[in-house]
């Protein structure tokens, strides 16, 4: 058995020695993210074959010699970030002009493949692209970006037009460590690259809202030199309080940081803050706490800095300005927007609360 199929068998055995370790289905189910339905298939499967019967030889696997050639791909996805309101079957109608033969089901797998599926998906890949190379758009390109800009103002989002033009902060509650205590950890994310930082703390106060900025945050957008200019929170209150006492409050007013908060009752509006802490749990947190014990903070800060420095310098992000770059390259590629202060068609800056992070 090869390694691949290792990996695959693995969890599979693993849900079926949690649930006899806890004596409860349900309880393996929802800690490894089966269903019931999968463990008594895997269970069925295990009895009657052994870890054999576990290999999923049924799934598909990508034939890469019935792919297209790279010179169509890549002007499948040239195309559709050239003109985002063409749908797959004018696209290939408009690539056969180019002398490129393509189906428009070809059309689609491409797009999927590259993120591209949707119109909304091929706007932001042009809007980044627009910004970050400072290409001319034509008039078809402009009346497709002002038509989705008007759609996101309609659904009261915000912009980001450059690294360190708003990060988004949040609080996220990691467990309980037995002979530590209750582990929080504040995450930091600049929402135009991505790039995250995360600190661990045994509370959730305004001072540890305020250390990570001061230890981590800070520093790296000195290093980089870009300034950051605000800061969107919910409103917790680790986060807002009276200016004149608030550790966190009076720590951006020394750094000139302006602060937006989510809408009373929506916290889930600080959105990328939510969906990398979702990220994080599914690709970290669940794998670390299975393959090793920790008895300190420090210990877990350790690995959680080591898959941090993944995510942001290996890891392809999906994200609106990164299109399959890093949060890293993002932002080295995009710096120069921050120094430049290029923030084509921005509002003014005076509305600063009560706004919602675009997601």
């Amino acid at each position: 058995m090869n390694n691949i199929e290792q990996k695959i068998i693995k969890p599979k055995l693993g849900v079926l020695e949690l649930a006899k370790q806890l004596g409860s289905v349900s309880q393996a189910c929802k800690a490894m993210g089966y269903s019931r339905d999968s463990f008594y298939r895997f269970k069925k499967l295990y009895e009657n074959g052994g870890e054999e019967a576990l290999r999923e030889i049924s799934k598909k696997k990508p034939i890469i010699k019935n792919r297209v050639p790279e010179h169509v791909e890549k002007s499948v996805v040239e195309l559709a970030i050239e003109n985002p309101a063409l749908g797959r079957l004018r696209a290939s109608q408009e690539l056969l002009q180019r002398g490129i033969i393509v189906s428009s089901g070809g059309v689609r797998s491409i797009w999927l493949r590259h993120d591209l599926e949707t119109m909304k998906k091929r706007l932001k890949a042009l809007e980044a692209k627009s910004a970050q190379e400072g290409t001319v758009l034509t008039e078809e390109q402009i009346a497709a970006l002002e038509k989705m800009k008007s759609q996101k103002e309609a659904h009261g989002e915000i912009e980001t037009y450059h690294p360190g033009y708003l990060g988004s902060q949040d609080t996220y509650f990691v467990g309980t460590m037995k002979g530590v205590g209750r582990i929080y950890q504040q995450t930091f994310i600049d929402t135009y690259s991505r790039v995250a930082q995360t600190k661990l703390y045994l509370e959730k106060t305004a001072i540890t809202a305020a250390d990570i900025l001061n230890d981590r945050v800070i520093p790296f957008f000195d290093e980089q030199g870009v300034d950051l200019l605000r800061i969107l929170t919910d409103r917790g209150t680790e986060y807002c309080g009276k200016v004149e006492n608030h550790s966190y409050q009076l720590y951006l007013a020394m750094e000139d940081i302006d602060h937006s908060k989510t809408k009373a009752n929506h916290p889930q509006t600080n959105g990328i803050c939510e969906r990398f802490h979702k990220t994080m749990k599914q690709e970290f947190y669940d794998i670390a706490f299975r393959k090793k014990i920790y008895t300190s903070l420090e210990e877990l800060q350790i690995d959680v800095d080591h898959w941090i420095d993944k995510y942001n310098e290996r890891r392809p992000h999906s994200g609106k300005h990164c299109y399959g770059k890093t949060p890293m390259q993002t932002f080295h590629e995009a710096k120069h927007l921050a120094t430049e202060k290029i923030i084509p068609g921005a509002e003014s800056s005076d509305s600063t609360n009560n706004l919602t992070c675009a997601a």
